[in-house]
This record gives structure tokens, C-alpha cells and sequence, in this order.
């Protein structure tokens, strides 16, 4: 009897590792990016923890500037290159949408709001990852394989409060300038399609932003703009500093591919942020 329970328990356990093999097998290959995923935002999380405490040392303020020249005033002009034509476009869009009802008076509400709520911060955050953002990463990433991040280790210099902190603060600073010149130009090349183009009444039109915007939808576009430059200096820091410890490539490599993933992983964090952001503050 008891030689008959042991085998049936026996077959038991044998079935029930092969079931176990099976889900091991189907959900392995899930499991693991999931793991390193969730790894490695919490390394991101720490790195821009350790960034922010050190922004407030003393003697931050000159390389703090001069982040906020690069990363600021020099994105300025693409940035009001893009804003000017997605505004353009928006006027031309939303004119012959909003003349099918007969509405096309409230042109320079549906421009302002859209702009200034969602397309601003968005676009900008967009922009200033393609340019400054790329940037970033490859030149934390050449520091790391010259070996030049270790030599500050070496002179007792603490890099993440040498390289990086001040990444972080001028994005902080640039990011929320930059979508409030992204908005005013688009509002402008809106008045350039609507108005000078299709006809609109040019008081209407300014009757209508000043009317629709209120303090809500700026403060909000800040607070967007104030997250996305967390998201966008911390990744790119992150992606450049580390690229030395990728597992798919290393040297010169590694360098171009923490870029890209830079980049991406930026994008793609800008529209999930978006819709977090959005879903708190309306």
C-alpha cells in the first residue's frame, strides 16, 4: 500500500515538474527583459538621485551655465523652426476641419490649447532629445571607454557630481524656457496660416487664445515640460555612463548603440510620461 502511494506521488511530482519545465520555458524569454527592465529604471532611479543631491555643491553654478547654453540656447533655433511649421500646420488643419461646422472663429482656441497642453512639451521634448539628448549619451559614453570617467575616480573627483548634475539641473532650467517659446511661436505660425492665408479675422483669432488659456493649461505645460527633462538628461546620462557594461557590444560600439538607446528609450518614456502626467493634472 504504501509502495503504491510513494508512486503515485512520484508520478505526481514528475508531471508537475514537466508542467513546470513548460511554463519555464514559455514565460523565460518574457521574464528576463522584464527583469532587466525593471533593474535597470531602478539604477536609473539611484543615478538620478545621487545627481540630484549633488547639484546643490558648491562651484556648480559656472558648468550649470554652461549646460544651459548648450542644451538651451542652442536648441533654440530648431525648436523655433519646428514650432513655427507645426503651427502652420495646425491652422491649416483645424481651419478647414472647423469650417465644415461653421466655426472656424475659435481657430486660435483649438491652436493655443492644443499646443500649449499637449503639443508643446511633447514636440520640444522630442526635439531637444534628438539634438542635445544624443549628444549627451555619446559624450558620457566616449568619457567612459577613454577611460577619462575613471581618472576623475582617480583624482578623487566625483563624476556623477562633475559630469553629470549639471546635465540634469540645466535641463531642469532649459526644458520649461523652450516649450514657452515652442508655444508663442506656434500660436504665431497658427496667425500666419489663419489669418494672413485663409482669411480669419485677426482680432477673433487673439480674442480667442487669450479667452481659452488659463492658468491651469500653462502650469501644466510646465509641469510637463519640468518632468520630460528628467526623463530625457537622466536616461541620456545614464545610457552614455554605463555603456561600457552593454552585454551586446563593446568599445566604439557600445558607445553608437547607448546613443540610440538613448534616444528611444527617451521617446518612448516622453509619451508614457505624457499620459501619466495628463491623467494627474486634468
Amino acid at each position: 500500500m504504501n509502495e503504491d502511494v510513494n508512486g503515485i506521488i512520484i508520478m505526481d511530482l514528475i508531471e508537475l515538474s514537466g508542467v513546470n519545465n513548460k511554463l519555464g520555458r514559455f514565460f523565460g524569454p518574457i521574464g528576463r527583459p522584464v527583469m532587466d527592465l525593471i533593474n535597470n529604471l531602478g539604477a536609473a532611479a539611484i543615478f538620478f538621485f545621487f545627481a540630484c543631491v549633488n547639484i546643490f555643491h558648491r562651484n556648480q553654478a559656472r558648468e550649470i551655465i554652461a549646460q544651459v547654453f548648450y542644451i538651451g540656447a542652442k536648441s533654440t533655433g530648431i525648436v523655433v523652426l519646428v514650432s513655427l511649421f507645426t503651427g502652420m500646420v495646425l491652422g491649416l488643419q483645424l481651419y478647414y476641419t472647423l469650417i465644415r461646422f461653421g466655426s472656424e472663429g475659435v481657430l486660435g482656441s483649438a491652436i493655443a490649447l492644443s499646443l500649449v497642453r499637449e503639443l508643446g512639451p511633447v514636440l520640444t521634448a522630442i526635439v531637444i532629445t534628438a539634438r542635445a539628448g544624443s549628444a549627451m549619451a555619446a559624450e558620457m559614453g566616449i568619457l567612459r571607454i577613454s577611460e577619462q570617467i575613471d581618472a576623475l575616480y582617480t583624482m578623487r573627483i566625483d563624476p556623477i557630481r562633475y559630469l553629470i548634475s549639471p546635465r540634469i539641473a540645466a535641463s531642469m532650467i532649459s526644458f520649461p524656457f523652450l516649450t514657452a517659446f515652442f508655444d508663442l511661436v506656434g500660436i504665431i505660425g497658427g496667425y500666419l496660416t489663419g489669418v494672413l492665408l485663409l482669411g480669419v479675422n485677426a482680432s477673433s483669432y487673439f480674442y480667442r487664445v487669450n479667452y481659452s488659456l488659463e492658468m491651469v493649461d500653462v502650469r501644466g505645460g510646465f509641469i510637463k515640460s519640468f518632468v520630460f527633462a528628467i526623463v530625457v538628461s537622466t536616461i541620456c546620462c545614464y545610457q552614455g555612463y554605463f555603456c561600457h557594461m552593454r552585454s551586446d557590444s563593446h568599445g566604439a560600439k557600445s558607445v553608437s548603440l547607448a546613443t540610440t538607446s538613448a534616444v528611444v528609450i527617451s521617446c518612448v518614456l516622453i509619451l508614457i510620461a505624457d499620459y501619466v502626467v495628463t491623467s494627474f493634472i486634468m
